[in-house]
């Protein structure tokens, strides 16, 4: 072993910083090692950054649009995405082209052919459409407008709206019932299921034989049963929490049966019966001591059940079930690409598809980090 007097300055720095490193590591808090392996994990940081940008939409939908949800344009139903163009022919800002309206003879179908004679600016920040700010004020200032010809970014529908703004109002809406589904999951399985754990006896048999009876009856027909009983003449937000709370009857059932099974393998520990004997009653002993002893787990179930509301919630509004016109969700933008002749013609209206996809495997990678990082025995 080398003697300090030998070492060099940056030597003796280096293994300082070492020494405090390690001495960090062996007084660390669960969380902060859980954290400490999760930025090692880059699939899931990456999927933690996707997953914030996507928030991120749900916060600023109305400021990132073009326009609003249900802003038509007529005369260009079924127009095709413009494309942004940076630099052309001395054009030396964003500009998108123009377009002219076409028959084809053969089908009479209309079709809309670019016209690079005709340029538009793409304006940033600036003033067009009003809009009410998640109902607290109203403004008119978008991310992206353009001057003198409406911009597409992601084409227009059946009924000539702007796929892109529907796309971003869906998101709110798609993202959030998972968020607000998880929550009503988290509380039911946490209570039945620590009370079906703790007590036991006929609680625990009560409980089980109804988890039983909800995981025999198959999801799918479970789901439109009860999504068909919501009347018709609900309002959006009605429906949206209907809807919800038929997410949370079915998703909590996986969750109770852990907390059941952890709780019975922890209830006979020695600081169970440390606070017992301390006067301790036994929802302070649930909720204080037990849960959080494995509190990173819930968290990882949590996270991976949350794609699983998401796709629950665009399946039943593709098939009609769920959110209902005028609310805008990626299942009922999904509607429109159920006629295979449109989607052969317009392609374009798949693509709330896209953000599906993005959505469930950034859960998905993300809740595999945390499982990983979670884990005692990894390394």
């Amino acid at each position: 072993m080398r003697e300090k007097s030998r070492l060099t300055e940056d030597q003796l720095e280096e293994l300082e910083q070492e020494d405090r490193e390690e001495e960090e590591y062996y007084v660390a808090s669960q969380w902060k090692l859980i954290w400490w392996k999760l930025r090692r994990h880059k699939l899931a940081m990456g999927a933690a950054v996707a997953l914030i940008l996507l928030y991120l939409i749900v916060v600023f939908a109305e400021f990132l649009s073009p326009y609003t949800p249900l802003t038509r344009y007529s005369d260009y139903v079924y127009a095709p995405p413009n494309r942004v163009r940076l630099i052309g022919n001395g054009f030396l800002r964003p500009y998108i082209y123009g377009y002219n309206k076409t028959v084809d003879p053969a089908t009479y179908r209309r079709i809309f052919v670019i016209d690079p004679a005709t340029k538009y600016p793409v304006k940033f920040f600036a003033h067009g459409e009003r809009y009410k700010f998640w109902g607290l004020f109203r403004t008119d200032v978008h991310l992206v407008t353009s001057d003198g010809f409406p911009i597409f970014l992601l084409g227009t529908d059946r009924l000539g709206r702007d796929v892109f703004t529907r796309i971003l109002y869906g998101t709110r809406i798609s993202l959030s019932i998972g968020l607000v589904g998880i929550t009503f999951t988290f509380i039911f399985g946490l209570l039945l299921g620590g009370l079906s754990g703790f007590f036991g006896g006929v609680t625990d048999t009560i409980i089980q034989r109804s988890i039983d009876l909800l995981i025999s009856i198959p999801t799918i027909p479970l789901w439109m049963a009860l999504a068909a009983a919501l009347p018709r003449d609900w309002p959006v937000v009605r429906i949206y929490f209907g809807i919800t709370v038929i997410f949370s009857i079915i998703g909590w059932t996986g969750l109770a049966r852990v907390v059941r099974g952890k709780l019975l393998s922890l209830r006979e520990e020695d600081f169970v019966i440390a606070a017992q004997v301390a006067g301790s009653s036994n929802l302070r002993i649930i909720g204080r001591h037990l849960i959080p002893s494995f509190a990173s787990y819930i968290i990882v179930s949590l996270t991976l059940s949350v794609p699983n509301m998401i796709l629950g919630e665009t399946a039943l509004s593709f098939i009609g079930l769920g959110m209902q016109p005028p609310a805008v969700s990626w299942g009922t933008l999904l509607q429109d690409a159920q006629d295979l002749s449109a989607l052969v013609h317009y392609p374009w209206l798949l693509t709330p598809c896209i953000f599906v996809v993005i959505a469930v495997l950034a859960f998905n990678f993300l809740g595999d980090g945390l499982r990983d990082s979670a884990d005692p025995f990894a390394r």
